[in-house]
């Protein structure tokens, strides 16, 4: 399995939740994703931030190309909230260039996709 570079010294922004992934001004929704799946809001972001920094090594991570800023990563995550459910959680890293920095850039709930409702029907012909 493919892990983070360097993750033992990855840098989370507390600004990237209190300020945009948990904040309803500019979370565009992704604060009540946050809420709903897993518990998080502004009073317990810390939670969050913990939860991911322990989880960045248990799940692969995805090589998406250098921007010319850096390396660019992601991991999905499986997470367990603080109100006992599970969701799924994309984080987004950059390996920035410019600082040396492994930073995460983004965090957000993913949407679980519906299965094909016809591709669990047989058809018996007969």
């Amino acid at each position: 399995m493919n892990i983070l570079p360097r993750y033992e010294e990855a840098v989370i922004p507390v600004k990237k939740f209190t300020e945009y992934a948990l904040h309803a001004k500019n979370s565009k929704g992704k604060h009540i994703a946050f809420e709903e799946a897993l518990g998080y809001n502004l009073e317990n972001f810390v939670l969050l931030i913990k939860n991911i920094r322990c989880n960045i090594a248990n799940f692969p991570c995805i090589e998406r190309g250098d921007s010319g800023h850096g390396m660019h990563y992601y991991i999905d995550m499986e997470l367990e909230g603080v109100n006992g459910k599970h969701a799924r959680v994309r984080t987004a890293w950059v390996d920035c260039k410019k600082t040396g920095e492994m930073r995460l850039t983004s965090a957000f709930v993913k949407k679980r996709r519906k299965e094909n409702e016809n591709s669990a029907v047989s058809i018996n012909k007969t």
